[in-house]
This record gives C-alpha cells, sequence and structure tokens, in this order.
C-alpha cells in the first residue's frame, strides 16, 4: 500500500515551514510520491510469481524488524504506558492481518490502476471517521467532496465488473476493505502519535500485527512451492519491504515536519496517474473508459475534501 496519509496528519499545521518554499520542496514531494504510487505496479509484478499471503509474510518481517530498529535507534520521549501497548497491539491487527494482507489478496485480483485510485479515497474516509470518532467539525464543502468521491468509487468497481469480469470486482471490494482498515487505523492511531511519536508508534504496531499474522504467513511460506519464483519477484518483495514500508514512510513523515498536511495530501491524487502509466507500459494493462471517467470523479471529490 501506498503511503499517502499517517496518524498525525490530521492535525493542522501552516502550509509550510519558514524559510523552506514549495519550489525547494516540490522535487523531493514528486520523488515520495513517484516512489509510494510504484508500490501499486511493482506489486502486482511481483504477485505474478507468489502467491498474496506469502508475499504478504516476507515484507512484513522484513519492515517490521527494519522499522523497530530504527525506532529503538531513535528512541526518546516519554515510555509507552501499559493501557496504550494495548492499543498499539489493537492498531497492529488493523494494520498488519487486515490492511496490508487484504491490500496484497485484493491486488492479486484487481489491476494496478484501480487498486491506485481506491487507495485515493483514503482521505475521505479519513474524514468521515474523524467526524464520528474525534468529534470534527462538519463542513459542506468535505461532505459534498466525500460524496463525489464514493460515487466514483462505486463507478470504478462497477466499470471493473462490467469490462474484465467478477474477478476484478472481488478484488476491488478486497482493496476498499484495505483502504477502509487503513483509514481506521490513521484516525484511531492519531492520539497515541501525538504522545508517542508517529515512527514509534508504527513501528510497535507493525510488529506486533506482524507477530499476529506470523503463524498464518510461516504455514503459507513453507508450503509455498517457490519452483516459479524469480529475482524480479523477491526484488518486489523487497521494494515493498523497504521501498515503502521503511523509505517513503520516513521521508513522508519528514516531509509533514515542512509542508502542511493537507497541502502534502493534495499531491498524493498524482499517485493513481503514475500507477496507471507504468501499469499501462510494465504491465501491459489498458484502461477503458469507464477507468478515467471513475478515477476523475474520485480526484475531483478527494480534492474538493482536501483543498
Amino acid at each position: 500500500m501506498p503511503v499517502t496519509l499517517a496518524p498525525d496528519t490530521i492535525k493542522s499545521r501552516p502550509d509550510f515551514k519558514a524559510g523552506i518554499g514549495l519550489a525547494t520542496l516540490l522535487p523531493i514531494v514528486i520523488f515520495q510520491q513517484t516512489v509510494s504510487a510504484l508500490c501499486f505496479p511493482v506489486a502486482k509484478y511481483g504477485l505474478a510469481t507468489f502467491e498474496p499471503f506469502t508475499f504478504a509474510f516476507y515484507r512484513f518481517v522484513i519492515s517490521a524488524l527494519v522499522l523497530v530498529g530504527i525506532a529503538r535507534f531513535r528512541e526518546h520521549g516519554r515510555a509507552i504506558e501499559r493501557r496504550d501497548w494495548w492499543k498499539i497491539i489493537g492498531l497492529g491487527f488493523i494494520i498488519i492481518p487486515i490492511n496490508q494482507t487484504f491490500y496484497l489478496w485484493g491486488q492479486s485480483l484487481t489491476g494496478a490502476g484501480h487498486a491506485a485510485v481506491l487507495f485515493a479515497t483514503t482521505p475521505v474516509w479519513v474524514f468521515i471517521l474523524a467526524v464520528i470518532y474525534l468529534k470534527e467539525r462538519l463542513l459542506w464543502r468535505r461532505i459534498i467532496g466525500s460524496a463525489i468521491a464514493l460515487i466514483g468509487a462505486l463507478m470504478l468497481v462497477s466499470a471493473g465488473a462490467i469490462r474484465i469480469g467478477t474477478e476484478y470486482l472481488a478484488g476491488d471490494i478486497i482493496v476498499m476493505i484495505s483502504v477502509l482498515a487503513w483509514s481506521s487505523y490513521i484516525v484511531f492511531g492519531k492520539p497515541l502519535a501525538e504522545k508517542y511519536g508517529a515512527i514509534r508508534v508504527t513501528a510497535y504496531a507493525l510488529a506486533s500485527g506482524t507477530i499476529m499474522y506470523a503463524p498464518f504467513g510461516l504455514y503459507r511460506a513453507i508450503a509455498f512451492d517457490y519452483a516459479g519464483t524469480n529475482l524480479t519477484g523477491w526484488l518486489s518483495v523487497l521494494y515493498l519491504a523497504l521501498g515503502i514500508s521503511v523509505f517513503s514512510y520516513t521521508l513522508y513523515y519528514w516531509l509533514l515536519k515542512q509542508i502542511s498536511a493537507v497541502r502534502l495530501a493534495v499531491f498524493s491524487n498524482i499517485q493513481p496517474v503514475i500507477a496507471t502509466v507504468v501499469a499501462f507500459f510494465v504491465l501491459g494493462e489498458i484502461p477503458g473508459v469507464a477507468f478515467y471517467i471513475g478515477a476523475a470523479v474520485v480526484l475531483t471529490g478527494v480534492i474538493i475534501t482536501e483543498v
């Protein structure tokens, strides 16, 4: 899954850090968004040689070990309270067994462009959940934008079912479950991220989720026939584990210190475009007209919600 938002991105901050303008940050922002967007076609490519649950096992173990190492290296601040450890474990269940596993499963059934556009609806779901859970105030602009984005998502899912068949429909629905889990993680993790720091919370949530997934994932990894795997498949695993979960995530948080979350979220809307273009040239995926219409409606709604 791409890095679009994270638990501490709901809180507001000035558009830009003093002394740093958009012209300076723009190349870095585009680079980070490109790295994140490549998650979709790269995952799709790797899932052609790995079954999704084995792929997930290796990705989770590698990224959890590296992120926990980073968190321990830069450990500072208050100790995590016992009651909050249970909340972090709960976040781990949301982010790994549900979010990440369902994403890879769904991505194996649907197109890279479809998954990218569905994940672009994340700000909409975050807004809805934040209103319910965090009691954030309702804004008509965001209500209208959310409604437009959801209509676009439904158009996209329907287009996949009509044009390609029930497999794409199932994949889109499974990916949408992953999107809802990711959005829930963002909202429910916000108080903990503000209290202990986003990287610490994410590292330990990822580790606890990996431990929960490990028995099933290890079983699938042992039973899997590796005869059909190749170097490209393993590089895909490493890209999602290190390039997305570690590098892109860390760079995203650095950018959040320089630019407002809302402004940065707007740039995340280029991810579906990049993912679709790469999928066309690398995977040979040719979206139909209905896909472009649905994607345009989704991105219009998201931009209205965010700006």
